[in-house]
């Protein structure tokens, strides 16, 4: 069948393509279509049955016709050429360089659709990841080979985060072979140049390998770019022997592709017209995060969505909550107090967090010291909310101090500039700061001998 060119094609719809009297396509088989003109376009079979083989193709179907476009089955799936060589470039949605340089000659060839990590096979992740960010270090640790995303929303700073995270990001007390997988989809053309300028200008591009999709390419490199991104991450990973964090921006572009297809092919609409099985589709790219037993390498993955309409509800954010193990939330209303980043670490959480701190990894008051803030923060909020209704007057002494303490709370650990790099120790040491306003006999979520040690209650607090 490799060398058969059909033109059988009863019907095009958007980017899909159905061709008639093929026997026996393969799923995901790469297919070769060629027009009138000798254009030629690449597309991929997405279901085959009844001798009808539906294949989405990676761009516009603009000027084919039904009975003169040819239509060649490869007969191989979609494979992409890796190499450390791709260190330090960037290149679009189908793996095809962008900048200037030159295509990857001689690398290994593997198929972008990854094997699944066998669970018996996983290493548990224990390792810290610093971003230098304090709101993740110090409350919602990143652990290598975990994945957590980032819930945020039109409009808010998810960009400059990620441009910071990844080059910021580094492995504790490590010597390691440590890089950056960037995947961007549906992003405009100012947004790549931002990502480019900044990977450039803080030299972290020579780390790092970037792949963009603009919003105006085919919603198909959409769905492949996650996967070309983690297959490279592979590749370094357990081939080259790398530690690799891979970010992935917006996974809600990637979903609204998803959807897309679904409804070209006519499925039946699953909440709130997305696909039924876009569960089981998230979780083949968030389930490629990991370590393996016997390999030195590990993939850690940031995959980032913007919820339509701050709802987190929504499916996108609900069904990538299942999956991951834990969530960064962005919150508008601390962005409009003037707050970088705007973590709301109330509903954010990281599952792994207790496996990658304490002694030995970050100190050991990490875990009591990050407790004892979210009580404090929280009932610094709950207060706020009070005090807007009885006014801040009604309130006692003691009730105005956790009031105070939730302000500079967030306006001196959450709130840092885009360039400033947090080591643990700092973020440890400013909470035990901004906690030393409180009475040392509120201290009850930290351990006595660490408010001993590190602590800054003067003996007239204590006799207090």
């Amino acid at each position: 069948m490799i060398n058969v060119n059909y033109r059988s094609i009863s019907q095009i719809n958007g980017p899909l393509l159905f061709v008639e009297g093929i026997e026996n396509a393969a799923y995901n088989e790469i297919v070769t279509i060629t027009m009138e003109n000798g254009e030629s376009r690449t597309g991929q079979v997405l279901e085959s049955r009844k001798g009808i083989a539906v294949v989405q193709v990676f761009g516009s179907t603009l000027g084919m016709d039904t009975s003169r476009t040819r239509v060649r089955f490869t007969g191989s799936t979609a494979r992409v050429a890796v190499s450390s060589d791709m260190l330090g470039r960037v290149f679009n949605g189908l793996a095809l360089p962008i900048d200037s340089g030159p295509g990857i000659i001689g690398g290994e060839k593997i198929e972008i659709v990854g094997d699944a990590i066998n669970p018996y096979s996983r290493e548990e992740p224990s390792e810290f990841i610093e971003t230098g960010i304090s709101t993740i270090d110090g409350m919602n640790t990143l652990v290598r080979g975990q994945k957590l995303p980032i819930f945020s929303g039109s409009g808010l700073p998810h960009n400059q985060l990620a441009a910071q995270i990844a080059r910021q990001a580094k492995v504790k007390g490590k010597d390691e072979g440590f890089a950056v997988i960037f995947g961007a989809m549906g992003i405009t053309s100012e947004e790549a140049n931002y990502f480019i300028n900044e990977f450039r200008s803080t030299g972290a591009i020579s780390r790092s390998v970037l792949f963009l999709n603009l919003s105006s390419d085919p919603s198909m490199e959409r769905i492949i770019l996650p996967r070309i991104a983690l297959s490279t991450a592979e590749y370094l990973a357990y081939t080259e022997n790398m530690h690799i964090l891979v970010i992935l921006t917006d996974m809600t572009n990637y979903c609204e592709a998803l959807r897309e297809i679904s409804s070209a092919r006519e499925e039946v609409p699953g909440r709130r017209g997305y696909p039924g099985y876009m569960y089981t589709d998230l979780s083949t790219i968030y389930e490629r995060a990991g370590k393996i037993k016997g390999k030195s390498g590990s993939i850690t993955q940031i995959p980032i969505l913007t919820m339509p309409g701050d709802d987190i509800t929504h499916p996108i954010p609900d069904l990538t909550g299942y999956i991951t193990e834990g969530q960064i939330v962005l919150s508008r209303d601390l962005l409009r107090g003037g707050i970088y980043p705007p973590v709301n670490v109330l509903p954010s959480l990281s599952r792994l967090m207790n496996q990658g701190i304490g002694k030995g990894r970050t100190r050991e008051d990490h875990r009591g010291v990050a407790d004892q803030i979210y009580s404090a923060y929280a009932n610094g909020r709950d207060l706020r909310s009070l005090s807007a209704i009885v006014g801040e007057e009604a309130l006692s002494k003691n009730d105005r101090t956790y009031l105070s303490f939730a302000t500079n709370y967030e306006k001196r650990y959450v709130n840092q500039a885009l360039d400033e790099d947090r080591s643990i120790e700092e973020t440890l040491d400013l909470g035990w700061e901004l906690l030393s306003v409180l009475p040392e006999s509120d201290m009850k979520r930290v351990k006595r001998e660490h408010v001993s040690k590190y602590g800054r209650w003067s003996k007239e607090d204590a006799l207090s």
